[in-house]
């Protein structure tokens, strides 16, 4: 039985890469990546050359066959540019069809982004919610950071670095004074972490450059109080968050059916529950 291999890569220092994940990337015949351009350099550092093929966000639906007729005759891996696949990109997707193919997954762990910077930004880090990239339309960005400003623990999120300052600006806009941290460059040269308000933050970044992971103090309000997801309050966190990752999807253009299938798996909710808010959501957009 053949292995699909989800390798995480270096989100900078390439020391980072694991034995492991240099051994497996040298014996797979396979290695899907998100750009094919950026996993060459790192294969190129390695001094291996598996044969590449494209999987991202445009055209994993096409590529799934591919990957699946792979792994009928050997071993593949699947990578991002940047740690861990399937975060914040269609890697799991991927793993669904495999494993309903009947085929081995095996993770071999790497660095990420999401961990790191909550590390560095001082913040408890029992748990936090992660919302990948929010909506580009500063209204809906707005609107999303309103439906998590209650959440009793840190909220993570991507940001590019065009697009920062706009970011900065909703934050305060919805969060005020409330600490954060913007990490920059992780692992890099120019590794930079920023701790203050998001308005401090929007003076000292003028001309942001580098990918950007920015991570938000948890409310005051939450501090102290029962993480019991069944109580008022954890409840509304749960559906806070379960309406930011729809909302994200539905500007991503994803389809319902697709959508719905991907919360359900990574939230572990019923597909029903799901759904119901997806068909609210759309009703809100009208």
């Amino acid at each position: 039985m053949h292995t699909l291999y989800i390798v995480g890569t270096p989100i900078g220092n390439l020391e980072d890469l694991t034995p492991r994940a240099a051994r497996v990337l040298a014996e797979v015949a396979l290695v899907a990546a998100e750009d094919t351009r950026v996993t060459r350099r790192l294969l190129s550092h390695l001094g291996i050359h598996p044969r590449i093929t494209s999987f991202h966000q445009h055209n994993w639906r096409d590529k799934l066959g591919v990957v699946l007729a792979q792994l009928a005759e050997g071993d593949a891996a699947l990578v991002t540019d940047a740690g861990m696949p399937g975060i914040s990109d269609p890697g799991s997707d991927l793993v669904t069809a495999v494993a309903q193919a009947g085929f081995k997954v095996e993770v071999v762990p790497g660095p990420s982004a999401v961990t790191a910077a909550l590390a560095l930004s001082g913040f408890p880090g029992d748990a936090f919610l992660f919302l990948g990239f929010l909506p580009r339309r500063k209204k809906d960005r707005q609107a999303a950071l309103r439906q998590v400003a209650a959440s009793a623990v840190p909220i993570i999120v991507f940001e590019a670095p065009h697009r920062l300052r706009a970011m900065l600006a909703d934050v305060e806009a919805v969060f005020v004074d409330r600490p954060l941290a913007v990490c920059r460059e992780l692992t890099k040269l120019h590794e930079e972490v920023f701790r203050g308000t998001a308005a401090q933050a929007l003076e000292h970044f003028t001309s942001p450059r580098g990918e950007v992971v920015l991570v938000v103090q948890a409310s005051a309000s939450g501090d102290g109080a029962s993480s019991d997801s069944t109580g008022a309050e954890g409840q509304g966190n749960v559906d806070a968050d379960l309406r930011v990752r729809l909302d994200i999807l539905r500007q991503d253009g994803v389809r319902a059916k697709d959508a719905v299938a991907q919360v359900a798996e990574t939230t572990g909710l019923a597909k029903n529950r799901v759904y119901q808010v997806w068909v609210e959501l759309g009703r809100e957009a009208r």
